[in-house]
């Protein structure tokens, strides 16, 4: 059987978290790149792939290709066995699917690289605005998470062991990071991005570990 094949861009918090999830279920895999900046993404041989034109897609032998990072996390937690990426009780697995998609559904699509780029092309946002713009949705998502983190929080956002939340934080505050955003407010996903950065699967699935896309 052939190796999975990632369809990836190195920064993207989406392609990022899959990255994750693949170290994590230990799935040895193959990543084609797509340059979002280069625009290959766009091209009619990527469109062949994933017709909306996004990463992550993930194809894997014998399945159709998938699309959608948390889709394809929810694959490869019924696929693979531990560790699992969700509680098994119900009111604990609705808490981390609320936090992971608060990050995936509310911060992370108001803040990508094609919502930043209509700001300033279409619109003609000034780069200042366009800062306030990314600066605000941030600091709103993760001042909510903060909150509904704390009550269950362990060494990680729920607990002691990393789970969907988790994947989904931690591309969410380098990229908040990188665009020179504090994260001194948020003690508890601090900690928790802190003890995932030292886990070897979410290390090794850093965008300063893949190979440069440039």
């Amino acid at each position: 059987m052939t190796r999975p094949v990632l369809y990836d861009y190195f920064r993207s918090s989406a392609c990022y978290r899959v990255r994750i999830g693949l170290n994590l279920k230990g799935v040895d895999y193959h990543m084609e790149k797509v340059n979002l900046v280069e625009g290959d993404q766009k091209g009619e041989e990527y469109r062949a792939v994933n017709p909306q034109g996004l990463v992550p897609a993930l194809h894997v032998e014998g399945h159709p290709v998938m699309t959608q990072s948390l889709a394809i996390l929810d694959w490869l937690d019924a696929t693979y066995g531990d560790p699992p990426f969700l509680p098994g009780d119900k009111d604990q697995r609705v808490h981390v699917l609320a936090m992971a998609t608060l990050i995936a559904c509310d911060i992370h699509p108001l803040n990508n690289l094609r919502v930043l780029r209509y700001l300033r092309a279409e619109l003609r946002c000034a780069e200042a605005a366009k800062d306030d713009w990314y600066r605000h949705w941030i600091e709103q998502g993760f001042a909510a998470l903060e909150e509904m983190a704390r009550p269950h929080a362990g060494a990680y956002l729920f607990g002691d062991q990393p789970t969907l939340a988790d994947i989904c934080l931690v591309p969410q505050l380098y990229n908040a990071r990188r665009f020179s955003i504090s994260v001194a407010d948020y003690p508890t996903l601090r900690r928790a991005d802190e003890t995932a950065s030292g886990h070897p699967a979410f290390a090794a699935a850093h965008p300063d570990k893949q190979e440069s896309h440039a």
